[in-house]
């Protein structure tokens, strides 16, 4: 990118199940972590994207009336405030919004946070129901076979297609998750720590067949806050910048039911705009943070990036390749099934940390590219990041 954007600041909130902390009090926490690791003060920040996903019916708050970009800037001292938005679906398009407003000049620095709370439910607690689900508009003629019934469905549609098609075995899906978990005891910042093996994967109970309960994120409490500002304004702060060599986003459907190869949406229209960008090729890309939700998610981006030929996500993984310390290194901090589901913001900033050489034990040696990606299937979003 010309006049490259850079991210100089980057943090995290208290991530943990059920902290009792509010949607603000979880964003204060994540931007003033991000203003501390850059060196800056909140008026050295003049662009705002925030956004907040939860559960309102369990939570008692909403997230949009918590967490517009506004109430935000003036909870931090952020004034005045020359470019904010209302934000995007994930952390994905609020990074995308804010490189666009830096590049274009509607604000020199924009700080990006992605506020999630979880309420777990247990059976006996009582609280209030959960609201009726509606089926309305085209939702009604799916819904009622179970499309989708929720996330843990979607999970295992995705794995099943991927199986069907492609010989994909369980095995291949546990050796992800193995490699994920060995990553992540590496990580003192994960939730999840202790290595797992196959067997362990395999014995896991079903939340949708073949999806699994290790195939799924892992539901938390956490703000996650990036700051991005110009290359000219980079040189100014406490960290190394990270420079955005290239950055793309893609939507091919309203919703997943409406997908006709649920392997073949948005992410290889994404993947391919993305290189479309750069000079760079997959073979200069030093480590990947993909996004993770499910596992099948992961598969899906390794081929659609062109790190294996479609439908060899299960022996690239298997073979050892995204264990650090092979070809690709992917999800070097454990990924959302094990991190916590972080809402694609965790995948920016480890990305991040890597090509800062601020890894610890996990680091990825000589670190000079990185490729993150947030969501799936109807829409998706890929950023490909260089160190300085």
């Amino acid at each position: 990118m010309k006049d490259r954007v850079a991210v100089v600041g980057v943090g995290f909130s208290t991530v943990a199940r059920d902290t009792g902390l509010t949607y603000k009090q979880l964003t204060a926490q994540a931007i003033t972590a991000a203003l501390a690791d850059a060196g800056m003060a909140p008026t050295d920040v003049d662009g705002v994207c925030a956004l907040a996903f939860g559960q309102p019916e369990l939570t008692g708050e909403s997230p949009d009336s918590a967490l517009s970009a506004q109430s935000v800037a003036q909870m931090m001292g952020i004034t005045p405030v020359n470019w904010f938005t209302p934000a995007p679906t994930n952390f994905g398009d609020n990074a995308n919004a804010a490189i666009a407003a830096v590049k274009a000049g509607f604000c020199h620095t924009a700080v990006v946070v992605h506020t999630g709370r979880t309420v777990i439910r247990k059976p006996d607690a009582g609280g209030p129901p959960r609201p009726t689900y509606v089926a309305a508009g085209d939702m009604q003629f799916s819904t009622p076979f179970g499309i989708p019934a929720g996330p843990g469905m979607i999970g295992g549609l995705t794995m099943t297609r991927h199986m069907q098609l492609y010989g994909t075995t369980e095995e291949h899906f546990a050796q992800q998750q193995v490699t994920s978990r060995y990553h992540a005891s590496l990580n003192d910042n994960a939730l999840l720590r202790d290595p797992i093996t196959i067997d362990d994967y395999l014995s896991s109970r079903w939340i949708s067949r073949p999806c699994r309960l290790l195939d799924c994120d892992y539901p938390c409490d956490v703000s996650s806050a990036v700051i991005f500002t110009t290359e000219e304004r980079a040189a100014s702060w406490r960290q190394k910048p990270v420079f955005v060599e290239a950055a793309a986003m893609a939507s091919t459907h309203v919703s997943w039911e409406y997908i006709a190869n649920i392997l073949e949406g948005s992410p290889k229209v994404c993947a391919d705009m993305l290189w479309s960008r750069t000079d760079l090729r997959p073979s200069d890309v030093d480590c990947a943070q993909l996004y993770d939700g499910f596992s099948a998610i992961a598969f899906n981006w390794l081929e659609a990036l062109g790190f294996c030929e479609l439908g060899e996500a299960g022996p690239f993984i298997a073979e050892g390749n995204t264990r650090l310390g092979g070809s690709l290194p992917v999800n070097t901090d454990g990924g959302v099934c094990n991190v916590g589901r972080r809402h694609g913001g965790s995948h920016l900033i480890e990305a991040v940390q890597q090509l800062r050489g601020q890894s610890g034990v996990r680091q990825v040696p000589n670190a000079e590219v990185a490729v993150y990606t947030v969501a799936h299937g109807p829409h998706c979003h890929a950023g490909l990041l260089t160190a300085a």
